[in-house]
């Protein structure tokens, strides 16, 4: 197992990954839960967009979305998602790729009804990912949920949480002259051990 000091260290990579996160929500000026998201198309042609990621549990991590939206039908055709966590103050990141299912669920159901009633409300109204006509065509369709559903919209059959099971993790810190230290976390899947390389920068 490689030499893992400081910041480095544990035995659990989901416990240093939220240490490092809480770490950056002391020094990140804006969403330091923001990750870049990569899937693929039946192509194979990749995407990438920032989403929020909202918790990482003992063996996943999870963020929300609406499953008909290019990211959740590319994660739904493939199984697959990898991100980055990008922390500028801490000149860090956690790469992650891995595997995929749905959280929806009693989970799903608890955070939707966490958010505002403005956000739950639009996302009954948003098609994302499909054309829309214009700005006052997306008002007019949150009008309209809000004369239907009022004050206590459920949650919405094609919204919900994505759990990325990770097969790989890899923690990098920015070094001097650009000798960063990289190390890697392996595995073949989420019942097997993890093996541990330093990499080069």
């Amino acid at each position: 197992m490689a030499n893992r000091t400081g910041i480095f260290a544990g035995d659990d990579p989901f416990e240093i990954a939220r240490n490092w996160l809480a770490e950056a929500e002391k020094s990140e000026i804006n969403d330091p839960n923001a990750i870049a998201l990569a899937t693929v198309d039946a192509d194979g042609m990749p995407n990438t967009r920032m989403v929020l990621l909202k918790e990482i549990e003992a063996d996943a991590f999870v963020f929300y979305t609406n499953y008909g939206s290019a990211k959740g039908q590319e994660i739904s055709a493939s199984g697959k998602a990898a991100f980055v966590l990008h922390w500028k103050s801490l000149r860090r990141q956690i790469r992650v790729r891995g595997l995929t299912s749905r959280e929806d669920g009693p989970k799903a159901d608890a955070y939707y009804a966490s958010r505002s009633l403005q956000s739950r409300l639009g996302a009954w109204a948003s098609r994302q990912s499909q054309p829309l006509k214009s700005r006052a065509a997306l008002l007019a369709e949150v009008a309209k949920i809000s004369a239907k559903h009022a004050n206590a919209p459920s949650r919405p059959p094609f919204w919900g949480g994505i759990r990325i099971y990770p097969t790989e993790i890899e923690f990098w810190s920015d070094g001097p002259f650009r000798l960063h230290d990289r190390f890697k976390w392996t595995r073949e899947n989420a019942e097997t051990g993890w093996e541990i390389a330093r990499l080069n920068p």
